[in-house]
């Protein structure tokens, strides 16, 4: 079982000219990792975008909607422009966080990621989490910059965390393993972009380049990589040898979900393979991962 506690979101992509567009660190995330394992949501939902949430992941049979709280609030909105092949934060509405507090399920200790959110419900999330099997947390930049103290102690909870190069250099970071090593992280997942992604452990950096051919969107795409490794991940009981697969399928659905708008490509029956990574092997070396790749 996994839990995803994060946020459900109605996102205006590409300066406006998308709208309304179903979204959010809660649903890629959950999209994602429900095709390889079980997993609970824990997430707020406005009345306006409630029918279209149930509707897209009511009907599948392995994720639980227990955690889903109608809120009598819109739904958080975030607005974003592409710029390059990626997205430049423009803003968001989240006051759907003055009326809901996340509550997981008393005595909780599998495995859970906390995505982005509003600072201090992250950080509620991530202390009614702590000391669950593995907990997870992921980054978001403006609200990092808002709310560094908050962000910093999601960071000391966390066993895993997964960022940007913009949300760790806004975080300290310089070297990965340092800072690893600083936040007592068991390991740390740095996001390059088109360059892949790297994994910090005790055991060394593996680095898998990204595998995509069309990049249409990139909205989501960290929290769709992060299902597909924890799920995977999750399945070979964390066995570190199965570490360099799992993020290869993390890559695999992170390059699912760029290639159309939104989640759109995540949520097609078929979309996602059903195991673990298949695109090329992990690369794993001793030192640091090289960042520019």
């Amino acid at each position: 079982m996994l839990l995803v506690a994060g946020s459900i979101a109605l996102d205006s992509l590409q300066g406006g000219r998308i709208t309304d567009e179903l979204g959010g660190s809660a649903l890629y995330f959950s999209l994602a990792a429900s095709r390889q394992a079980d997993v609970t949501i824990v997430a707020p939902v406005g009345l306006d975008a409630e029918a279209r949430v149930r509707a897209v992941l009511g009907g599948r049979p392995h994720l639980d909607l227990a955690g889903l709280t109608v809120v009598d609030a819109p739904t958080y909105r975030w607005f974003s422009e592409d710029h390059e092949g990626r997205n430049v934060d423009l803003g968001s509405r989240d006051s759907i966080y003055d009326r809901w507090t996340p509550r997981v399920p008393a005595g909780y200790r599998g495995w859970a990621f906390v995505g982005s959110m509003r600072p201090d419900r992250q950080l509620e999330a991530a202390e009614q989490l702590a000391g669950c099997g593995l907990l997870a947390a992921d980054a978001m930049r403006s609200y990092v910059v808002a709310a560094p103290e908050a962000a910093r102690s999601v960071l000391r909870l966390a066993d895993w965390y997964f960022c940007n190069q913009e949300e760790f250099a806004a975080l300290g970071g310089d070297e990965p393993d340092a800072f690893r090593r600083r936040w007592d992280l068991r390991g740390l997942v740095v996001k390059h972009g088109p360059g892949g992604v790297s994994a910090y452990t005790a055991d060394g950096a593996l680095h898998v380049p990204a595998n995509t051919s069309q990049v249409v969107d990139t909205t989501g795409a960290g929290d769709a990589l992060a299902g597909g490794m924890l799920a995977c991940w999750q399945r070979h009981g964390g066995d570190p040898a199965q570490l360099a697969a799992s993020l290869q399928a993390g890559v695999d659905c992170a390059s699912v979900a760029i290639s159309a708008i939104g989640a759109r490509a995540l949520m097609r029956p078929g979309s996602l393979p059903p195991g673990g990574g298949g695109g090329p092997a992990a690369d794993r070396r001793g030192g640091r991962s090289d960042e520019a790749s």
